[in-house]
């Protein structure tokens, strides 16, 4: 069970808890942290026009205020005084994965299922540091107090997997009817060498150099992977990055799912020169990116 905990931990707690007043200023602390991280994300869909996404992070926000509020009351009621910052010695464990934050934030692919089940892996981290902090601990009220924490986190898994999985069946429900439709990604890659040939057009100097380079390979690419992956047939019409993304997210799981060492090589060469196009696609103009049809 320890072994599970910790391979969900990024890294080992930074240090010991001493007081049940030190417990809860850095249960305080994840949580605020926790319901501002969620609620940059939704301004950020909000900016960005995605309701949807929007709503699904705003409520998340909600929910981890509720629990800034349970750790306030829970310290008032065992203590006879809020949760002190000043308490938190080190830094709060990294349950939030910063390159997944700054993945959904640019991400054209970000559904309200990626969404919730990058909330369900937060909450897991939550719950396996409690965990720790339980096992390790030589106090018995921190013990106590952390066992608790950890059961709270578990609850709160439980709810989001419930949510992730309906997310799930609306998303499933919603692709159904593309099933007729399906291209593999030698034609997507063709249609992104065409979108390419737009940018290459419409840009100058070492940019449309760059979009040059990119879809002459993507025009050998189109070759390579001829008969590779399934996606819908509707996706030839989208812009050059939401394509890009959807081709190196494919490759990637390919190549993790391969077992034949040829299509693994072939895989991983396709998924590093997709990673490349898709960081330059992203560090254009948003303008730009967006109009690259």
């Amino acid at each position: 069970m320890l072994l599970t905990r910790a391979l969900l931990l990024k890294n080992e707690p930074a240090g010991t808890l001493q007081s049940l007043d030190e417990l809860f200023a850095l249960a305080n602390a994840m949580e605020k942290e926790a319901a501002d991280r969620y609620s940059e994300l939704a301004e950020e869909m909000r900016a960005q026009d995605k309701d949807d996404l929007a709503a699904v992070f705003a409520q998340l926000a909600a929910a981890e205020q509720e629990h800034v509020d349970s750790v306030t009351r829970w310290s008032l009621s065992r203590r006879g005084k809020a949760p002190d910052p000043a308490l938190v010695r080190w830094d709060a464990p990294e349950t939030f994965d910063d390159e997944t934050m700054a993945e959904i934030k640019a991400s054209r692919l970000t559904t309200p299922y990626r969404a919730l089940a990058m909330a369900v892996r937060n909450e897991e981290r939550a719950f396996a540091f409690w965990s720790y902090i339980a096992a390790f601990t030589g106090d018995p009220e921190i013990r106590k107090a952390a066992e608790v924490m950890a059961r709270e986190e578990l609850a709160h898994v439980a709810t989001l997997r419930k949510e992730r999985r309906s997310a799930y069946r609306r998303e499933h429900k919603e692709r159904a009817g593309e099933a007729a439709a399906q291209v593999d990604a030698g034609a997507l890659e063709s249609a992104l060498a065409a979108r390419l040939a737009d940018l290459e057009a419409r840009i100058l100097g070492r940019s449309q150099s760059r979009a040059r380079e990119l879809r002459e390979e993507a025009e050998l690419m189109s070759t390579r992977a001829a008969g590779f992956g399934s996606f819908p047939a509707a996706l030839q019409g989208a812009d050059a990055q939401t394509i890009a993304e959807a081709l190196t997210d494919a490759y990637l799981d390919g190549a993790e799912r391969s077992d034949d060492p040829a299509r693994l090589e072939l895989l991983q060469m396709l998924a590093e020169r997709a990673i490349a196009r898709l960081a330059w696609l992203r560090s254009l103009e948003p303008a730009v990116g967006a109009k690259a049809r």
